[in-house]
């Protein structure tokens, strides 16, 4: 392991130590290997954040980081910022009763690509600004699974950053409560996921990530029930929202979403199409906010 990113780590673990943090976030892809041999008391949650799906651990002796970790958390695989990464990871822990809501945490990361850790945050979630919304993500698992929130909350991201023909998409997503959510929301166009088969309309296939790709430029949300089946899209949400807690500056989408999560047990996911930042909405308001990654020049 480089010299600087073994510093990182100790400094990070150390540090995690003296202010009783619940957990510390690394952020594993810029690193070269895992074996870090030095003995710190781990009073703390050692959780791993990476672009990869699976991490095996079978096999691996207690030097390395991999044998220490209580979870794992998996973010997308788009140019994020730094913060961004942090909000994600934060999000998908706490979805995953991995955090509790208002635990200090330390985040240890780096560029993906860079080969070497370059940044510590000390994230306090009960008075960090960036995450008071974040206290709506408690019982998220009362919602929908957190594998579904992992998987839509990746999509989102993708589509954020890619697009559609090289243009901006804005979309939304409906998750959870789908009897519900369906009778207060009524189909603008034919529903074009009729007669498919549940096995092919499935959010956790990749192959249906292109025809999301290509319906997300019709007006309307994508309707999906809590086992991931996506049950329409172009679908009018007609509830009124409380537009006093909505921040200012927000169009009919995040309207439309805060209204529908505040009359039912859903959760939803608003991509700007001005931005392409991405909003989580819960009980009608914006429990977390993803900023896209300015483009690089």
């Amino acid at each position: 392991m480089r010299e600087e990113n073994r510093l990182i780590i100790r400094s990070a673990f150390q540090l995690a130590n003296k202010i009783s943090a619940k957990a510390v976030l690394l952020h594993i892809d810029p690193l070269d290997d895992f074996i870090f041999a030095e003995r710190i008391a781990q009073k703390f949650d050692l959780l791993l954040i990476s672009r990869k799906r699976r991490m095996d651990t079978h096999g691996i002796d207690k030097s390395n980081l991999l044998s220490r970790a209580k979870g794992s958390l998996t973010i997308p695989k788009h140019p994020m910022t730094r913060m961004s990464i942090i909000k994600i990871a934060v999000t998908l822990a706490l979805s995953q009763d991995l955090l509790d809501v208002g635990s200090k945490v330390v985040c240890a990361l780096g560029g993906s690509d860079s080969g070497c850790l370059d940044a510590i945050q000390i994230i306090d979630m009960a008075k960090e600004s960036e995450f008071i919304t974040g206290k709506g993500l408690i019982r998220i698992s009362d919602y929908i699974p957190p594998e579904l929130f992992q998987s839509v909350l990746n999509l989102c991201v993708e589509l954020a950053e890619k697009g559609r023909e090289g243009k901006p998409i804005g979309t939304i997503f409906v998750i959870g409560d789908h009897e519900k959510v369906l009778q207060l929301s009524k189909q603008m166009i034919m529903n074009p996921f009729k007669g498919y088969d549940e096995s092919e309309r499935n959010i956790h296939s990749a192959a249906l990530k292109e025809t999301l790709r290509e319906l997300s430029a019709m007006d309307g949300a994508f309707i999906i029930a809590d086992d991931g089946t996506v049950l329409t899209a172009g679908r009018y949400l007609g509830v009124t929202s409380d537009e006093t807690n909505l921040p200012r500056g927000l169009g009919s989408r995040h309207i439309a979403a805060s209204g529908i999560t505040g009359l039912t047990h859903s959760i939803a996911f608003v991509i700007s199409e001005s931005s392409g930042d991405i909003r989580i909405f819960k009980d009608g308001k914006v429990i977390m906010h993803l900023e896209k990654a300015p483009a690089k020049k």
